[in-house]
């Protein structure tokens, strides 16, 4: 039996695997491997961004539990006397009462700022963090004080912060018996 050739003398199947692809086809597979790398390029985006939120939100947690650790460390007792008694930090306010907007702005012996490893900078162009803290004693129990701590990453939204809340009370002898 003798096949039909086409007028180049090949095979008609032969001829079509030699066509290739058509142009169509080819603008077809590069749209979708197109779509395919930008769908790509944003799910990394994405991860880059929530990667950053989640290693600022470890450290803003990290340099407020040093805070409230420091704090919660002074002394807030009653003295051999009974009369109250309370560390000042070297330089700071210890536990002293803050202003009422102590978390909201930045107030000398209430806040510092803080460069990417957590040490304290003076200059805000070092600054990465902020850190401000609020000591209010209770209206009903002035012995016991809530103390507050926020950390935050500075030009980031307060979601990528943290904050920590305590109360410590006196310890020690008070002389009306309590």
């Amino acid at each position: 039996m003798r096949r039909a050739l086409d007028r180049h003398g090949l095979p008609p199947v032969a001829r079509s695997a030699q066509a290739g692809f058509s142009l169509l086809e080819a603008l077809f597979a590069t749209t979708i491997l197109t779509v395919a790398v930008v769908s790509l390029a944003q799910v990394i985006a994405l991860a880059t961004r929530a990667n950053l939120m989640s290693r600022t939100s470890a450290l803003a947690a990290l340099f407020a539990a040093q805070k409230m650790e420091r704090l919660r460390a002074l002394a807030w007792t009653f003295d051999a006397d009974g009369a109250p008694a309370s560390d000042v930090m070297t330089g700071g306010t210890g536990l002293s009462p803050s202003p009422p907007d102590a978390l909201a702005r930045d107030i000398a012996g209430y806040s510092d700022r803080l460069d990417a490893t957590g040490r304290t900078v003076s200059g805000a162009g070092a600054a990465v963090f902020v850190r401000r803290w609020a000591i209010t004693p209770l209206p009903a129990h002035p012995d016991t004080l809530v103390i507050q701590v926020a950390v935050a990453r500075i030009g980031l939204p307060a979601v990528a912060g943290a904050r920590l809340v305590t109360v410590k009370t006196r310890k020690g002898h008070h002389s009306d018996g309590f």
